[in-house]
């Protein structure tokens, strides 16, 4: 499934924004045993302060689909790729575990949605492949993200989750503590874009 990509020309063709808000320069490859799986909603594309992309980049087990409603059998073929079982990255409202024991982090693939809460809903909603799958939650992780307010404890932007995740599943969250500074410096080349008051 194609990637879409924002109505105006990016300048630069790996990051798809315009040359003076490339964030290339923040791109730290880090080898992940689970997969990635970022589902990005068609609004978040063009969205400054997004971070799916970096994530993306910087992760080179991982691939990033743009939509709303997918296909089934083309979400289907995503979701297991390789005979990987998919993990969803979402807080489960019943409070249950995420099924059996995970398989070991080569055999699993984690699934982010890059949307707002309200339209990560909608997305499982109008994809009941999504809403089968085992879901994994996150705790005690704070956010770094100061170019947009969380609404509740414990939201993240999509880059802060994925790393927590994959931390988690691997049993090791130092391996992936470069993507955290790569959001750092993302953040703050956001923050130097905004006119001092």
């Amino acid at each position: 499934m194609p990637e879409s990509s924002p109505s105006r020309r990016p300048s630069c063709a790996t990051c798809l924004r315009a040359q003076s808000a490339c964030i290339c320069r923040w791109v730290c490859p880090v080898e992940a045993q689970a997969a990635l799986l970022i589902l990005q909603h068609p609004l978040e594309v063009a969205n400054a302060k997004n971070s799916a992309r970096l994530l993306h980049l910087c992760v080179g087990n991982s691939v990033l689909a743009v939509g709303e409603a997918f296909d089934a059998a083309a979400l289907h073929a995503l979701l297991h790729a390789g005979g990987r079982q998919p993990l969803l990255l979402y807080p489960d409202a019943r409070g249950a575990a995420p099924g059996p024991a995970l398989p070991p982090p080569r055999d699993l693939r984690l699934v982010l949605l890059d949307a707002t809460w309200r339209k990560s809903r909608k997305m499982l909603y109008l994809n009941p492949a999504l809403q089968a799958l085992p879901r994994l939650g996150l705790q005690d992780v704070d956010t770094r993200y100061r170019i947009r307010k969380a609404h509740a404890p414990g939201q993240l932007s999509t880059l802060e989750a994925g790393a927590h995740a994959l931390g988690q599943v691997e049993g090791d969250p130092a391996r992936f503590a470069a993507l955290f500074d790569a959001f750092d410096g993302f953040v703050q080349q956001q923050l130097d874009y905004v006119p001092r008051a």
